[in-house]
């Protein structure tokens, strides 16, 4: 499978999870309606765990700009493979609320709260001050981004596109790829930022994540939409990739 397909299915797999886990806890009768914040978190978990499995092998899943930012950073990813990730990530987050939204369509009509419904394909902050949002969000994405870089060696696509099946890492050849047993760590570590930071904005700590499924949301038709909160858009976007900076940053100066 071509790398980028992959990562278009993969996000659209971590959607399809993670938006439809909110759906179903806010949305009105649905038959997990306000089961809390830990069906939430352990939702996205597991989005991010099948993504990672099932796709580990064809793209590295990273699933998420911010990922992929980091490995280039640090290394450890082609640069000019990065926008055609992002692309297709973006792309693929979109797919996967659209899916939320086909699977939801009736509780979407007979729920009137706006912001519960942008709640299922954007994140939001509790206490809007974008200073501080900004904050929350490049400390999750760095702890994200850092704890990837040591669970496993991601993969590398070269100039061709092409995943290769070992890479040199100061002088030792080493394997690589986030599926398989991988993939569990990985899904716990997003548990874990969930669980302990997700709280103030929600946790975007992934661009595609955020910005794809908004855009599903202000296209999308369905009674009671509200505003797509274009004016809070930029810091789920911005804020994970310096995050990502600096934790390859940190990974390049402790290696």
């Amino acid at each position: 499978m071509s790398p980028i397909i992959a990562e278009v299915i993969g996000t659209a797999i971590l959607i399809l999870f993670g938006g439809g886990v909110v759906a179903n806890v806010v949305l009105n009768k649905t038959k997990g309606n306000n089961s809390g914040w830990i069906v939430i978190t352990w939702g996205w978990a597991m989005g991010v765990f099948v993504a990672v499995f099932a796709m580990g092998q064809f793209s590295g899943a990273h699933i998420n700009p911010a990922v992929t930012v980091g490995l280039a950073v640090a290394g450890l990813f082609n640069w000019g493979m990065v926008i055609p990730y992002v692309i297709a990530q973006t792309i693929g987050g979109f797919i996967g609320a659209v899916l939320v939204w086909l699977a939801y369509k009736d509780h979407f009509a007979i729920t009137e709260d706006e912001g519960v419904k942008l709640a299922i394909f954007s994140t939001a902050p509790e206490i809007r001050s974008y200073p501080s949002n900004f904050m929350t969000e490049v400390i999750g994405t760095f702890i994200l981004v850092y704890g990837v870089l040591y669970i496993v060696t991601p993969g590398f696509v070269n100039a061709n596109g092409e995943m290769l099946s070992t890479i040199v890492i100061n002088g030792q050849e080493v394997g690589f790829g986030l599926g398989a047993l991988s993939a569990l760590p990985v899904g716990l570590l997003v548990l874990g930022i969930g669980l302990a930071l997700g709280g103030p904005t929600g946790y975007a700590i992934n661009p595609a994540r955020d910005l794809g499924p908004r855009i599903a949301h202000a296209v999308l038709p369905f009674p009671h939409k509200g505003s797509s909160d274009w004016a809070y858009s930029w810091v789920p976007v911005i804020a994970p990739l310096v995050g990502a900076v600096i934790a390859a940053g940190l990974y390049l100066l402790l290696s």
